[in-house]
């Protein structure tokens, strides 16, 4: 399927009952409305299903923070799974873990997913 989002820094996809929403490089407050659009693309798809590959996020501040707890509630008052997809650079890690977020998501190493 064609991207329903790209930009230089967000691509969304889908494939089958997923929507990946993949971002890379620096996120801050200049980022917010390709972010938004991102997840606009994936209410709009409707899969069951978000995932987001965090893997090449270099660093993120609050406006991603926000992004993504604000993505999770969305997901979760449709009954839709947001996940999130690492490894987690050790900054977006750390943002995670001093705002207490860290939990509220469900986070799997890309690496360690097995295709069948």
């Amino acid at each position: 399927m064609s991207a329903p989002f790209e930009s230089t820094k967000v691509h969304v996809t889908r494939l089958d009952q997923v929507v990946c929403v993949a971002l890379r490089g620096e996120l801050d407050f200049e980022d917010a409305e390709d972010v938004e659009a991102a997840w606009a693309a994936a209410d709009r798809a409707g899969a069951p299903t978000t995932a987001v590959d965090l893997s090449r996020v270099e660093f993120a501040d609050s406006m991603l923070l926000n992004a993504l707890l604000d993505a999770q509630r969305r997901h979760a008052a449709t009954d839709r799974t947001f996940v999130l997809l690492g490894p987690l650079n050790a900054s977006v890690a750390r943002l995670l873990e001093v705002t207490g977020t860290l939990e509220h998501f469900t986070i799997q190493n890309a690496a360690s997913q097995k295709t069948t």
